[in-house]
């Protein structure tokens, strides 16, 4: 996968996408909880968080498809709900569940998509092409969506998202399953439309896509725990991290869990990658001392960032 895209030129006042003091509710279940986050003209951000996070609830709250029981959203500058026609000429919205119409073609699924838009002919038509161009799918026009691979499927179903060329793009996991080839694939075409002034909101449960991204925001049970350049979120990173090798893997990690200068712990290969509270480094080596294992320091990643936010939110809870 290539490198992040760069950074937008400089941020327009108005923003793309805006969620203020957001909050849903689905009975005793607090879906989101005053969830605040601004997406700038041009800004790939990315949302990160575990299962249950809320990460589609929110992206369906931009969407339109639901009614925040507090707060408000703003897709540039207008109400998704009150204002749902015209957010639905400047949206594109690509779902984690399939959504396509797995009997149709890959051209007829576009044909239909066309349709929604009232797409004059001349335009769907150079549109058309583009798209299966860019995605690489004008052998397959005549194939059956649900003949699809994993990754053709998301390629097409991004391709009708953006039939309409929409101003800002929401994406719900869109890599979750596919295959690394598509996924750099799909990470292109992102990159693509963000250099030509598209907003992105995407979330992923991938840290090596989050690191991609311009801005990234970390949930955790409806809440918004910190967000920022994965790059400066990283480097403001407070504790060491490090790699243990063992000829026991599990055994190591026997001796490591439940104790109080371990802040996060994770399999990093045949090995352990494990987050230690500042100063206490000397007690953790010499704790694993006895097992014959050997800590290597390490820099940082959004992974760690990631782990050890979500336990520190939920001891806190």
């Amino acid at each position: 996968m290539s490198g992040p895209a760069p950074a937008p030129p400089g941020q327009a006042p108005d923003a793309s996408l805006e969620a203020l003091s957001a909050g849903m509710r689905f009975g005793a279940l607090t879906a989101l909880d005053g969830v605040s986050l601004r997406v700038a003209p041009g800004e790939l951000y990315g949302l990160v968080g575990p299962d249950g996070a809320g990460k589609t609830t929110l992206i369906r709250l931009l969407a339109g498809l639901l009614v925040p029981t507090s707060g408000a959203l703003r897709v540039t500058g207008r109400d998704p709900v009150r204002d749902s026609r015209r957010v639905r000429e400047l949206l594109g919205y690509m779902p984690q569940a399939y959504s396509l119409y797995g009997d149709l073609s890959v051209g007829e699924n576009l044909r239909f998509f066309g349709s929604l838009f009232a797409l004059p002919r001349d335009v769907f038509h150079e549109r058309r092409a583009r798209l299966l161009g860019i995605t690489r799918l004008e052998r397959f026009a005549d194939r059956r969506a649900d003949a699809l691979s994993g990754g053709m499927y998301k390629k097409l179903a991004l391709a009708c998202a953006l039939l309409h060329r929409p101003r800002v793009l929401l994406l719900d996991e869109p890599t979750n399953g596919v295959d690394p080839v598509s996924r750099r694939d799909l990470w292109d075409l992102l990159r693509e439309f963000v250099l030509e002034g598209m907003s992105v909101l995407i979330s992923t449960p991938y840290m090596d896509e989050a690191a991609r991204c311009h801005r990234v925001g970390l949930l955790s049970e409806g809440r918004l725990l910190l967000e920022g350049s994965p790059e400066r979120l990283v480097a403001d990173f407070p504790h060491p991290v490090f790699r243990v090798d063992a000829a026991d893997r599990a055994a190591a990690e026997r001796l490591l869990q439940g104790r109080a200068e371990v802040v996060a712990l994770s399999p990093a290969g045949r090995a352990l990658r494990v987050v230690v509270a500042q100063g206490q480094a000397e007690g953790l080596a010499a704790a694993l001392a006895p097992a014959g294992c050997r800590l290597e320091r390490v820099r940082p990643d959004f992974e760690d960032l990631f782990l050890e936010r979500t336990r520190v939110h939920g001891e806190a809870r």
